[in-house]
């Protein structure tokens, strides 16, 4: 399929072939007939990847700040690095489309193959030939609305939230600060409402346009005339609300709204304004301010928008689909009029013209419709890039599934003398650019097509957790190498089918190696105390994780998806406690710090070892972000060793020694490196099978001890 991409490193745009987005069952995809560009959000995202690194940084300065942080931990070299894979990549436009579906996944029950429906979500709704969306993010086009007019439901239904949100009833006033596309149909709604409308914008065609669309008053910013003249038109009380669509840096729309303002009037913030405003006027007028989110409740919550769990409407009566659906109603009954609004109508071939004609302002423009050829053949899932070669019957022939931020940063680059065969990923475009990137032969979205085709021998799985031990166990079965990021597996169930598989293949000899992530027991400063050690002697060890809190919602806390930090994270320690050790687990018991979300991301894990070892794991959650990462801490016959977030040595003896790097390092390239000889060598992997086991049935046995509050003995 083609669609519409920009490069962020160099701003450059094109329309492309890349493989169809991935279904799944809680999705449908979606052909698309008409896409609309959303100019005020969609310019600032194409000017920002067109400008320079100091360009960029000064429009994201959370992200500059993140990466002068990066320098501080890991060294210019490595910031630099991260930064380059983060900017180029192929990033996707759009988020407001329209079209059919073309499939619906096994557990979408409310719509079928060929509905005419209307899309929502940006990175999801996108400028491209097909689109896989959550059900929450579709609904169905009446057969009065054509298939061009459902195109604006996205955009219109953050209009008609920034409405709803100032609460006004029949016969009030209302001031529009903005009067691009969402200020025009928040006038057409407003009107729709009852409701007397005012409109103030800085340009005089949008003032035209305002009148057509129903406004009662329009005023030119600037003319030294229009607060005066909105406070004769309110009775001397000022408006009863303000809603403010326009894109800004400057503070004028808020200030100004806080002097037009009635008494205990509200101002809603739709558009991308500061609000840094004065105190006096919203402090002595008691003025009520909101913000609108998008296209209203619903917006950001992974569980309505992804998982499609729906909000009672008892309780919330509007949410982003009612409202989408509310659009779509009023364009039905024909009370919104998008004929006035639409000014430009392009071929989706030609949209990078489109958006040029934006950047340049060659002619005035309001609605921007993109129009697909709905009779064109698709290409289903595949975009070759080159033919493999296959000169060398034993080179190493290596697929990924998964290839985001960490495989680019730390497996891409360490892999050497092999030969990229298929990249699979989630979107079609990410998919496109890591093959074209890292010189894979393929890209697809089919993760099975990459499991079982014949031409690679070793599989890397870097995808989220959900997948790995069903992505392992086909693997096995397709007789792959595999190394997969961690964790190996979500259960014990899936444990125990991958112990059987893996015991069942290799028998009778080594014919598929099997490697988990664990790269810490390959950093230099592991690898150096690991010969110090006496063999023979049990150690005792002590982790301090400084982890740090991630958001709520992030995917790794989700427990279907990431499986929480437990098997996530602090299965890595685990891990390197057995190796430190030399040997298997005896017992183990952990307790957590309780928290409101139930999280178990803040805890202490106590385990002995067969040989008399003993080790504490304290995973905290809820320390200063100032404070390093990583303190591990090593005690054996009288010396002491203490690695200090991976950078810095202490070996405390008779006397005092220290080691320094200048960069981090916590074993990646060496991981990669010892796992791919093995292939080539035939000798068993860095990590044994056993130790791979044991490192995954202790991250679920800690969580069983948590919640049964017991030792788990081995």
């Amino acid at each position: 399929m083609k669609q519409l991409t920009q490069n962020l490193k160099t701003g450059r745009m094109e329309v492309s072939e890349v493989p169809i987005p991935a279904d799944s069952a809680s999705r449908v995809l979606v052909r698309n007939h008409y896409s609309l560009i959303s100019v005020g959000t969609e310019l600032s995202k194409v000017s920002t990847a067109r400008k320079g690194y100091l360009g960029k940084a000064k429009e994201r300065p959370e992200q500059a700040k993140q990466v002068l942080d990066t320098i501080q931990k890991e060294g210019i070299a490595s910031a630099f690095k991260k930064v380059m894979n983060k900017l180029d990549v192929l990033a996707p436009l759009g988020y407001s489309a329209s079209g059919e579906v073309i499939k619906a996944g096994c557990g979408i029950s409310k719509f079928k193959v060929g509905d005419r429906v209307a899309c929502a979500g940006a990175e999801i709704a996108n400028h491209a030939e097909v689109i896989s969306v959550p059900e929450n993010l579709v609904v169905k086009v009446p057969n009065e609305v054509t298939s061009s007019e459902a195109s604006f439901t996205t955009v219109a239904s953050i209009a008609m939230h920034g409405v709803r949100q100032s609460g006004l009833r029949l016969g009030e006033n209302c001031v529009v600060i903005g009067l691009g596309l969402i200020g025009q149909l928040t006038v057409q709604m407003l009107k729709a409402s009852g409701i007397n409308v005012i409109g103030i914008d800085i340009d005089k065609s949008s003032l035209e346009l305002a009148k057509k669309s129903g406004a009662d008053l329009v005023f030119e910013r600037f003319n030294g005339q229009e607060e005066q003249s909105i406070m004769n038109a309110t009775g001397g009380y000022g408006t009863d609300a303000v809603i403010i669509t326009a894109g800004t840096n400057s503070l004028d729309p808020i200030e100004l709204a806080g002097r037009l303002c009635r008494r205990r009037g509200k101002v809603i913030i739709v558009g991308d304004v500061p609000t840094g405003f004065s105190r006096d006027n919203y402090y002595k007028k008691e003025l009520e301010l909101r913000m609108s989110t998008s296209y209203g409740p619903g917006r950001y919550d992974p569980k309505y928008e992804e998982k499609g769990l729906d909000y009672p409407i008892a309780y919330v009566r509007w949410t982003e689909n009612r409202n989408m659906q509310a659009f779509l109603d009023l364009v039905a009954h024909r009370k919104v009029n998008l004929d006035i609004l639409t000014t430009h109508l392009f071929p989706f071939e030609e949209a990078p013209k489109a958006y040029q004609m934006v950047v340049d302002r060659t002619e005035p423009f309001v609605g921007i419709l993109l129009r697909y050829n709905i009779e064109r053949d698709i290409n289903a899932d595949v975009v070759l890039i080159t033919k493999p070669s296959f000169s060398e019957t034993n080179k190493l022939r290596i697929s990924f599934i998964g290839a985001g931020t960490f495989a680019q940063n730390h497996l891409l680059p360490s892999i050497k003398n092999a030969e990229f065969i298929s990249v699979s990923t989630t979107k079609g475009h990410t998919s496109k650019n890591i093959a074209t990137k890292w010189k894979f032969h393929r890209g697809t979205t089919d993760n099975d097509s990459v499991v079982n085709e014949q031409y690679s021998n070793t599989l890397f799985i870097v995808s989220r957790h959900q997948n790995h031990g069903e992505l392992v166990l086909k693997g096995l079965k397709s007789k792959k190498h595999i190394f997969v990021e961690k964790p190996l597996c979500m259960s014990k169930g899936e444990l125990i089918k991958i112990q059987k598989e893996y015991l069942s293949v290799n028998k009778n000899e080594i014919a598929t190696h099997l490697m988990v992530g664990y790269n810490r027991r390959f950093a230099p400063y592991t690898q150096y105390i690991k010969k110090k050690l006496l063999s023979g002697f049990p150690i005792s060890m002590n982790f301090r994780i400084n982890a740090g809190e991630i958001p709520y919602d992030h995917w790794i806390q989700d427990k279907e998806i990431g499986g929480g930090r437990i098997i996530g994270e602090v299965c890595h320690f685990l891990d390197l406690s057995m190796f430190f050790a030399g040997s298997k687990p005896k017992s183990l018991y952990a307790v957590e710090l309780p928290d409101p979300q139930n999280f178990m991301d803040t805890l202490n894990i106590s385990i002995q070892f067969e040989n008399g070892s003993i080790a504490t794991i304290s995973y905290y959650a809820n320390g200063s972000k100032e404070l390093k990462k990583e303190y591990i801490e090593v005690f054996s016959n009288g010396v002491s060793f203490v690695i200090d977030d991976f950078k810095n040595l202490a070996i405390y003896s008779n006397k005092t020694k220290r080691k320094k790097m200048f960069n981090q390092d916590k074993g990646h390239k060496k991981e990669i490196e010892l796992f791919l000889d093995s292939i080539r060598k035939g000798t068993q992997s860095p990590i044994p099978f056993n130790e791979l086991y044991y490192s995954s049935l202790m991250s679920f046995d800690v969580i069983e001890s948590i919640i049964q509050q017991k030792v788990v003995k081995y």
